[in-house]
């Protein structure tokens, strides 16, 4: 029988399956992190108290946890500046659907609104990242705030924050906790008029693209022979990569700032493009839809139509909608398109993906070889976690899913620094997985305490360091738009020799010939392990389409950098990345 809030929201969050919480300990939020200890643990069917160095991290980890479980996480931040690290993972969390609950403890319910030491508000604070945000404010309103809570973070796929004040925390319960069973997830059907229109849509059109995003997750089979139906070449978005690029014969790439391939020309001469459960943000990379009809179907009416002018909207299922236009449409017999397309595609990824001549052998270590290497030697299950920046360039295009691999990022908030407290979060709720975190120097140096919760926990992460004492794509980003690098620059670090200083096995490679078998080393060693590799910051990624505009800007750049006395990193520039032109 719980005897105190805090009790009480243990054991509402026991019963919901939780098994562990992020967070830092801290007087207001004392009286939760008591509860959660007098629980014994995990071990003991109650709840691991995950400690971390920096709430950020904290929001981070849950939210990876819960986007690879489907199931909720919790973390937790005391009083003021405590819970206001927790935003910008939550804000992470948020946007990639993850359900998460975010334990917000604040001051003394009585000094609320008088301006009282580390007060902040965070009823208000996190509305904008979050489906819930609510204040405790008595015992008996807690179990049905922290049920009600617990409900919106699954239903909706999100955030949901609790706001509980110290002093309530550790008043005598009331009442007893709402019963908490999960619901099963619904099937949302298309209309028959949406359905129909789509079919007409096909029917008529003699080209066909598709560009699948999120939405087709777990539908990887049905929609491979959907588009062999169609003939039509499949473009994917970097959070679609992981659910349909794999056993596709059909798969033209990615298109975007750091996309490969024939996505682009796909999706541009085709007669109809179809967005299947895709929000792609970038719509310099989309028809405009004057040209190439667009169709569009997603689980969420918001996104259609938001991003592109879309002629059909679908609203419903990607696999329900699949399966119920399949019998209204005629299988494409005319495969020159395709065919084109696939071909265009050989050719783009030979030279877009491919290394540089000598790699095995040039220094500084060329960052796309390091990369393909490791995709080579880590598990067919394992799970990745990459880096904003270029990490992401890197595991978009040389990790390999596979149907059983995992990529997680921060694809849609964007935020350095995601990469090492997301492995923290996959590590701990999948202990006996393979956990790799594909990390920037940039990335890693802005949340670097966290290599002390991995050695403090004994988390077995692999740390892939990426270090090339620059910020790659702010680099590439100024460069392209007619700025010289500045301020991108910063000095070397050994992560390496940071690692062994805490008790993690590190190893600092700067020889290409050496790469692999430090790699083995690290993925064979019982703990958690950091691989430093020291890499060429002038490896830049370019998209697989070009802009008159960004090659104006990149050739002004580059000027730029020529008249104030940098001719030797010009040239080293275009050596490095001439292959990829």
């Amino acid at each position: 029988m719980a005897t105190t809030v805090a009790d009480q929201l243990i054991a509402q969050l026991t019963a919901a399956g939780v098994r562990r919480i992020y967070g830092i300990v801290g007087d207001s939020l004392n009286p939760i992190v008591d509860a959660v200890r007098r629980t014994g643990g995990s071990a003991s069917g109650g709840i691991d108290w995950v400690h971390v160095r920096n709430e950020e991290a904290a929001a981070f980890a849950a939210g990876a946890e819960a986007q690879l479980t489907g199931k909720l996480a919790v973390c937790a931040g005391s009083c003021g500046p405590g819970n206001l690290h927790l935003i910008n993972g939550l804000y992470d969390a948020h946007r990639s659907g993850a359900p998460v609950l975010a334990i917000a403890s604040h001051i003394p319910s009585a000094q609320i609104g008088s301006s009282f030491f580390q007060e902040t508000h965070p009823d208000r604070l996190f509305v904008g990242c979050s489906n819930y945000c609510e204040l405790i404010s008595t015992a008996e309103q807690a179990p049905r705030v922290v049920s009600m809570a617990m409900r919106h973070a699954l239903s909706l796929g999100g955030v949901a924050v609790v706001t509980l004040p110290g002093d309530v925390a550790e008043l005598a319960a009331v009442g007893s906790a709402p019963t908490f069973e999960r619901a099963g997830t619904p099937t949302l059907m298309p209309s028959t008029t949406d359905v129909e229109a789509l079919a007409a849509a096909i029917n008529n059109a003699k080209q066909i693209a598709l560009f699948a995003g999120i939405g087709v997750a777990g539908l990887h089979d049905e929609v491979v022979a959907f588009a062999d139906l169609l003939a039509a070449p499949m473009g994917h978005s970097l959070r679609g990569k992981e659910w349909i690029q794999y056993d596709n014969p059909f798969d033209v790439g990615m298109t975007g700032l750091i996309g490969y391939g024939a996505a682009h020309d796909g999706m541009h001469d085709a007669d109809l493009l179809i967005l299947l459960g895709t929000d792609f943000p970038y719509t310099q990379f989309l028809p405009d839809g004057s040209d190439v009809v667009i169709a569009q179907v997603d689980i969420r009416a918001e996104n259609l139509g938001r991003r592109a002018n879309v002629s059909v909207p679908v609203h419903g299922d990607v696999g329900a909608t699949i399966r119920a236009v399949t019998p209204l449409i005629t299988r494409t017999a005319n495969r020159r398109f395709l065919n084109k397309t696939l071909k265009r595609h050989d050719q783009l990824m030979n030279k877009v993906t491919g290394a540089p001549r000598n790699v095995e052998r040039r220094t500084p270590i060329h960052p796309e070889y390091a990369a393909s290497i490791l995709d080579d030697v880590t598990d067919d299950d394992a799970i990745f976690t990459a880096d904003t920046g270029m990490c992401n360039v890197w595991a978009a295009r040389y990790i390999n899913p596979n149907g059983k691999r995992r990529m997680l990022a921060s694809l849609l908030h964007g935020s350095m620094a995601n990469a090492l407290p997301q492995a923290v979060g996959a590590q701990a709720s999948h202990p006996g997985r393979q956990v790799v975190s594909l990390c920037g120097d940039g990335g890693l140096s802005m949340l670097m305490g966290e290599l002390v919760t991995v050695a403090a926990h004994q988390l077995p992460v692999k740390i892939v360091v990426f270090n090339n004492s620059t910020l790659g794509m702010v680099k590439l980003e100024m460069l392209v738009d007619g700025y010289p690098d500045f301020g991108v620059d910063v000095p070397a670090v050994d992560f390496a020799a940071v690692a062994n200083a805490l008790g993690i096995y590190g190893q600092r490679v700067e020889q290409p010939s050496e790469i692999r078998a430090a790699f083995e080393r690290a993925l064979e060693h019982e703990g958690p392990a950091l691989v430093d590799l020291v890499t060429d910051p002038l490896a830049l990624s370019m998209p697989p389409t070009v802009t008159g505009a960004q090659l104006r800007g990149f050739a002004l750049a580059i000027s730029k950098v020529v008249m104030n006395g940098g001719v030797g990193e010009a040239v080293q520039l275009a050596k490095t990345n001439i292959h990829k032109l």
